[in-house]
């Protein structure tokens, strides 16, 4: 293998050695399989090319500064994949299914995991679609489930420092009583166009308004949005917003820290009054927002001077602490291998 330079991983796809695999047919899972083919053989009619029966996680293993490879809340994820399967009509994988998989493709793949110094470190791809044969509206009888590993660097070149936020009247994620709340790929392929315009304009990321009214926040990009103000750890609850299980574990580690926790709709006049902002995921962690710039009046909200607030930089290294065994896991998120 060609020697990796893990200080410089970007938060790109590296080939690796394996997948895992597990076909879903005649109503019921079959085996686990672990493969070393990259590509995918589908039938041209599959649903997934079609109708948009197509799910996705995405978490990440650690290794320690004990040495030992961990990975963070996999059953957290497990269940969301099981909303997304009941939200688009797919046949749901066992918690202890899908545990093992992820078990089982990060052991395969042990020599990708980035060292502990580094920084950097293993991100998990699950990946359900249907593959049964459907030139009418329904749901697939066959689905193929798959996970892929790589390893990887910040999601934003920024790292830790704060980033700038485009408001984006222009385009919604998801419908009010849509997808938003699941992790389906149409959700994604929605924000591309905001995405490029934000990039475009020197912006990382893009912050959206609900769908219905523009006067409440939705999601920063493909993350939650949360806000810092007295005390209080604010972030939006919506149907259209997907529950982030970062967004989840800061907020109980803000509790921890005696901040008070307010999971509600957020109206965008309260934008101005926060001390701090930031956007959340388990792409990019934590990422503080250092400004958000609104097209339609020509304000730009500042936060904290454009520096990362203190609240931001606790939570952000108390998290990964954990996640890199710096500190005790009092609340059993991490899975050792």
């Amino acid at each position: 293998m060609k020697e990796i330079d893990w200080s410089k991983l970007s938060f790109g796809y590296m080939k690796t050695d394996y997948n895992v695999r597990c076909y879903y047919r005649d109503g019921k899972w079959g085996e686990l399989e672990l493969c070393s083919e990259e590509t995918l053989n589908i039938h041209m009619a599959a649903t997934c090319l079609h109708y948009g029966q197509e799910a996705f996680e995405g978490l990440k293993a650690y290794r320690g500064k004990d040495g030992k490879i961990r990975v963070f809340r996999p059953q957290a994820n497990a269940e969301r994949l099981q909303s997304t399967c009941r939200g688009i009509l797919m046949p749901e994988l066992s918690t202890e299914k899908f545990c093992e998989a992820v078990r089982m493709v990060v052991k395969a793949n042990e020599r990708f995991i980035p060292p502990y110094e580094s920084g950097a470190s293993l991100y998990i791809r699950p990946l359900l679609i249907g593959t049964g044969a459907q030139v009418g509206v329904h749901p697939a009888s066959e689905y193929l489930f798959v996970i892929f590993v790589t390893p990887v660097g910040p999601y934003y070149k920024e790292g830790f420092n704060p980033i700038k936020v485009l408001i984006d009247r222009d385009h919604d994620r998801a419908a009010p009583l849509g997808t938003g709340h699941v992790k389906a790929g149409g959700n994604y392929a929605a924000s591309l166009t905001s995405a490029e315009i934000g990039h475009e304009k020197g912006y990382p990321s893009v912050l959206y308004l609900d769908a219905k009214e523009k006067k409440h926040i939705d999601e920063c990009g493909a993350a939650n949005f949360f806000g810092i103000r007295d005390g209080v750890y604010i972030t939006p609850k919506s149907h259209s917003v997907l529950p982030s299980i970062t967004n989840m574990s800061l907020m109980t580690l803000a509790a921890e820290m005696g901040l008070k926790v307010e999971q509600r709709p957020v109206d965008y006049d309260e934008l101005g009054t926060f001390d701090e902002a930031g956007s959340c995921g388990t792409a990019a962690v934590l990422s503080p927002i250092g400004s958000i710039y609104d097209p339609l009046t020509g304000h730009t909200f500042v936060y904290n001077d454009g520096k990362p607030g203190k609240w931001s930089e606790k939570l952000y290294h108390r998290l990964r602490a954990i996640q890199y065994a710096e500190e005790p896991d009092t609340y059993g998120w991490m899975v050792a291998l």
